[in-house]
């Protein structure tokens, strides 16, 4: 039995905004939810617009107060703690990949509450402690380790809380 193939363009052709359409676009991109310049950089180039249209309205939005690279690595930073619970070295390293520069990402970072942030690390650690099976401790331990150190927590405050943790369990 055989089917008749349907046939598909290339690419889908992508729509061209003007320079003013784009800009209540990206207006409406960024009053959503904070963005920072790289993505809405992007946002414009898949709109069609020139390096020199895009850097045009980047810089109205700025002006206009749309776009504020401390305002989303304050927002970025909260969220990421809160909603993935990820330690401030994978937040760091995320924001970078945003191209933020060093001051707004301390900024941002500056938004986590050191007693709530030692809180999580530790609700983490008790919960995947309880998780894993294996009955050898020091493997038991270097997965912890490992996972902690994944979700971007510094090591020094890792060791801290494995001891804290497997002293009193």
């Amino acid at each position: 039995m055989s089917f008749q193939r349907k046939e598909y363009p290339e690419e889908p052709p992508g729509k061209s905004f003007t320079p003013e359409e784009a800009k209540v676009k990206v207006a409406a991109y960024c009053a959503y939810q904070e963005r920072c310049q790289k993505e809405v950089r992007e946002r414009l180039f898949d709109y069609g617009l020139s390096s020199q249209e895009v850097e045009k309205l980047i810089t109205s939005m700025i002006l206009e107060g749309f776009l504020n690279e401390e305002r989303f690595a304050k927002a970025y930073a909260r969220g990421r703690f809160r909603l993935k619970r990820w330690g401030k070295l994978r937040i760091k390293k995320e924001l970078k990949l945003r191209m933020l520069n060093d001051t707004c990402i301390n900024i941002g970072l500056k938004e986590i509450d050191e007693q709530e942030y030692w809180d999580t690390l530790m609700y983490l650690a008790e919960k995947k402690w309880l998780k894993l099976g294996d009955n050898d401790f020091h493997k038991k331990k270097n997965k912890l380790y490992q996972f902690l150190s994944y979700k971007g927590f510094e090591s020094e405050i890792i060791q801290a809380a494995l001891e804290k943790f497997i002293d009193n369990p």
